[in-house]
């Protein structure tokens, strides 16, 4: 009984001096997270020797890569089409064994991408210099956009370019997929009419 006791006070002291209101001086480290996606998207035009297999896009800076569009496996992402001329986003990378030359992951043809779009609930227009004009009462409507990495950004929400057509946009993110007809100039929705009467 002697050795219980001798125990369960020695347990005692242990969980008391255990318990005391002493705070450690522990430093705060704050840790920022880098919200800066770096773009490894290349602006340019399409240029004259844009061929069948192959792009050649003349760069903002007025360089001129020429990149291939087909790989072993697989062939280039290309959305709105190649006319030279237009502005157009790529993502590029090196592929071994393609003698050194470029692959183009991905093509936008930005100049596409410009104009009016229409849902059922949104209506939009892409205007160049990464403005975005909404023509609803929506309660979150789009105000700027930008390429990054690929995807296209209008204002906080991030969409991969599903199919970009000479008359449709289809965008995905996590959500699902969002399908927009593209409006001529100078024309009303059956909505928009609605309201205004």
């Amino acid at each position: 009984m002697k050795t219980f006791n001798s125990i369960f006070v020695l347990i005692c002291i242990f969980v008391l001096s255990g318990c005391n209101d002493k705070k450690k001086n522990v430093p705060v480290i704050d840790v920022v997270a880098d919200t800066t996606a770096v773009d490894s998207t290349v602006y340019g035009r399409c240029g004259d020797g844009t061929a069948m297999h192959t792009l050649e896009l003349v760069t903002d800076k007025g360089d001129t890569i020429v990149y291939t569009l087909e790989g072993f496996d697989t062939c280039a992402d290309v959305q709105g089409g190649l006319f030279v001329g237009d502005r157009i986003a790529v993502i590029g990378e090196r592929v071994e064994g393609l003698n050194e030359d470029m692959f183009a992951k991905k093509i936008i043809n930005l100049t596409s991408l410009l104009g009016q779009w229409s849902s059922l609930d949104k209506q939009f227009e892409i205007i160049e210099g990464g403005t975005v004009v909404s023509s609803t009462g929506e309660p979150k409507p789009y105000t700027e956009w930008k390429i990054i990495n690929g995807k296209l950004v209008l204002s906080s929400d991030t969409f991969d370019i599903y199919s970009l057509g000479p008359d449709s946009l289809y965008l995905e993110n996590d959500n699902g997929i969002y399908g927009y007809k593209r409006m001529q100039k100078g024309k009303t929705n059956v909505k928009s009419v609605r309201m205004n009467n």
